[in-house]
């Protein structure tokens, strides 16, 4: 096997659970290479063993995103085991279900720092290595809470706006580098994943998502996308799209929408336990896999990110559609 014919070299934060877990399982479809970061032991071990077991290369390294110098000693770590890194995928957060009055300063910062600042960490270690190869891509995995904030997630929402600031910051810089290092943004709907468990809260009753969540596996495969092509963003889901076009054209109505029915719509009918682990300081125990407790009513399927995906595909139909409407009319025409 020749050096360009390898598997590529993969790094994936938040590896350890929900779509960062699921994100590792699409890339061990091509046997990659993959660096697993993620604060969680337990789930990183169980997902080196899944990319073992689709015929993929797996590193574990245990590291919380909000330290800088833990991602560059990550990141070293890839490249003196695997070799230079082709794709970095952030994906690790974090939140926290709350009135923004209710909330400490020192939960804000870490909330922010994770959120944010952990994105900026991966993609500058990426792209300190990138750059002088002129090659590589790198995914920031964003919301569609980076256009529309919603209540009980100021903490998260801002972060997120955030990052598609510093998104459009760093692709225009390296647009007037001439760059050929990519850097693209998927903005997610809701997902079914384990953070409504561990997601800490100050509600009374156990987080949920506003709507029907898509399954992790979708946003996995968005993501991968991403990284093999150069796009700038990818907004998955309808959900997504409603929020970014709503927020731009009906904004007011929307704070009073989201004021009337946001904050009882994030929250189940059960209380929260007054023993229920949160993750944000720590990571919980345990193996969590990709999915959280919503199968029964989660979204399988995401016609918008086919159409995305098959753009010429869907051309191709749509001047069909065209060409057949035009011989119905001429037909119409010819026997009138």
């Amino acid at each position: 096997m020749t050096e360009s014919s390898k598997p590529p070299v993969v790094v994936i934060t938040g590896a350890s659970a929900g779509v960062g877990r699921a994100v590792v399982r699409e890339f061990a479809k091509d046997k990659a290479r993959i660096a697993l970061i993620a604060r969680g032991l337990d789930g990183l071990k169980a997902a080196a063993q899944e990319v073992k077991q689709a015929g993929g290369e797996a590193m574990i390294l245990p590291a919380d995103v909000a330290d800088m110098a833990a991602v560059e000693d990550a990141a070293q770590k890839v490249e003196d085991r695997f070799g230079p890194i082709d794709i970095w995928i952030n994906v690790a957060f974090a939140g926290v279900l709350s009135r923004f009055v209710d909330m400490s300063m020192a939960d804000y910062k870490r909330v922010t720092e994770v959120t944010y600042l952990g994105q900026v960490h991966g993609t500058y270690a990426a792209l300190k290595r990138m750059l002088p190869r002129d090659s590589g891509s790198i995914v920031l995995v964003g919301s569609a809470l980076a256009y529309r904030g919603i209540p009980l997630q100021s903490a998260y929402c801002g972060a997120k706006h955030a990052i598609q600031g510093f998104h459009d910051s760093i692709d225009a810089e390296l647009v007037h580098a001439k760059s050929k290092v990519h850097v693209s943004m998927v903005q997610l709907p809701g997902v079914n994943t384990p953070q409504f468990d561990w997601i800490k809260t100050n509600m009374p009753k156990q987080p949920k998502p506003a709507s029907p969540p898509y399954q992790p596996e979708i946003a996995a495969r968005a993501i991968h996308f991403a990284a093999h092509h150069r796009r700038k963003s990818i907004k998955l889901g309808w959900p997504t799209q409603e929020a970014v076009w709503g927020d731009r054209f009906a904004s007011r109505a929307l704070d009073y929408y989201l004021g009337k029915t946001g904050v009882s719509g994030q929250q189940g009918k059960q209380p929260v336990a007054p023993d229920r682990p949160d993750n944000l300081y720590h990571p919980v125990p345990g193996d969590h896999g990709a999915h959280g407790r919503f199968d029964d009513v989660a979204r399988r399927h995401s016609s918008q990110l086919w159409m995305t995906t098959h753009p010429k595909t869907l051309a191709g139909l749509a001047l069909a559609g065209l060409a057949g409407a035009g011989a119905l009319i001429a037909r119409r025409r010819a026997a009138a």
